[in-house]
């Protein structure tokens, strides 16, 4: 929802009226944060759906919310499209199976829709994984996702991605789909925030312990992010054999690792520090935390950590609040990630090293770490390039992709 978020503020700029369908909060166990309703404007119109109770569902292994509310869903935008003319559905979840309403309205209304992949929806990355580092009810979820996808994809009229590879993947697969028009558009950076996390902070509970360096990084983990996180930690590691005076002052924090339920999160960072010999160094917080009180964890750390995924395709949609603290980071990506380009083009002094590359890389993470032990820290800056991913310079391409889909689903020219 926060590519929505951000967006709202700005539709208006480029002649979009938008109304928002929303499961009620009620409904979901994900963390609440009551303050992101500070950032939407007071004038839009939001519908809220119910949906199945999961105390009774979850008896029959059902607890997808987006399974869960799919009923709702297509019983209010019936409704919805039964007493009003609206020129586009935009599909901007990862709760995918919702994705598939699209097909059955355009049918029944003859109505255009879009979806945003910020995720793989179908994907095989973990086919070959061990089961311990599948995702739970991975195989329900694989099985599931290879059948509702087609549904929805092979009738789209637009598709927007936070990675081209998430295009490219899905227009081989789908060739129905190879001359929809699609565009690739990162998560942006939407300045408000970083002012209502500071107005708010009192009001979070600080998570970092005083007297140490301490380094963040929030979000989830995952075998994925096993190979930039072990490139981080033998830098550690080094560092304590060779240095342990000035690295034993450093402290890193992995907060909201897991998906699951409070207190129910399996940790995928300290087995890793573990086995490198660090865990003391190390801590990690498998339950999620609000988003502004993430923000304001980002806000408190003296520097910052971003891990990408071993898949090229992965696009860290929480980089930007990362890059507007300005705060001194290390990112590890994949060399084919997008985001590399986005932190070269856009930012200077930030600590970015890729993979695979050559083993020379270890030695300019251990001498970073060195410097943050002794307390030199030097803050990145934002070059005049990041503007371009400011929330409503995305939200205008987010427009020209709608204007193209309405066109090509007319039989225009895409």
């Amino acid at each position: 929802m926060q590519r929505i978020r951000m967006s709202l503020p700005y539709f208006r700029n480029f002649g979009w009226d938008a109304e928002i369908v929303t499961v009620d909060p009620l409904y979901s166990e994900m963390v609440k944060d009551e303050l992101l309703l500070q950032s939407i404007p007071g004038d839009i119109k939001i519908h809220q759906v119910k949906a199945f109770d999961k105390k009774w569902t979850s008896k029959l292994g059902l607890g997808s919310l987006a399974l869960r509310s799919l009923w709702f869903y297509k019983k209010a935008v019936n409704r919805l499209l039964s007493v009003k003319k609206f020129d586009l559905i935009y599909f901007s979840t990862t709760a995918f199976p919702v994705c598939i309403l699209g097909n059955y309205w355009k049918n029944k209304f003859n109505i255009p829709y879009v979806i945003d992949m910020q995720d793989p929806w179908h994907s095989e990355y973990y086919r070959d994984k061990p089961k311990d580092q599948q995702p739970p009810k991975y195989w329900f979820s694989y099985r599931l996702n290879k059948y509702l996808e087609p549904i929805a994809m092979k009738r789209v009229d637009g598709l927007i991605a936070v990675s081209n590879k998430y295009i490219t993947d899905l227009k081989n697969r789908y060739k129905a789909i190879k001359d929809v028009p699609s565009t690739m558009i990162p998560f942006g950076a939407f300045s408000p925030d970083m002012d209502i996390a500071r107005q708010n902070h009192s009001n979070f509970k600080n998570l970092l312990e005083p007297g140490y360096t301490n380094v963040v990084y929030i979000g989830r983990g995952g075998a994925d992010m096993r190979k930039a996180t072990s490139m981080l930690f033998e830098a550690i590691k080094n560092g304590i054999a060779n240095e342990p005076e000035i690295f034993k002052t450093l402290r890193f924090y992995f907060i909201g690792t897991s998906y699951a339920p409070a207190g129910r999160g399996k940790e995928t960072i300290m087995p890793l520090a573990k086995q490198f010999g660090i865990e003391n160094n190390v801590i990690e917080l498998t339950d999620r935390i609000s988003f502004y009180h993430a923000l304001a964890t980002l806000q408190d750390a003296d520097a910052l950590f971003i891990p990408g995924s071993d898949s090229p395709g992965y696009s860290a949609s929480k980089i930007y609040p990362y890059l507007v603290t300005q705060k001194p980071l290390i990112a590890i990506f994949n060399r084919d990630s997008n985001i590399v380009n986005t932190i070269r083009e856009c930012t200077s002094g930030v600590n970015l090293h890729t993979f695979p590359d050559d083993d020379a890389q270890a030695k300019p993470v251990y001498a970073t770490l060195r410097d943050w032990g002794v307390k030199s820290l030097q803050p990145i800056t934002l070059k005049d390039g990041f503007d371009h991913y400011s929330a409503k310079n995305l939200t205008r391409l987010q427009t020209e992709l709608f204007a193209k889909a309405i066109n090509y689903f007319e039989g225009g020219i895409a």
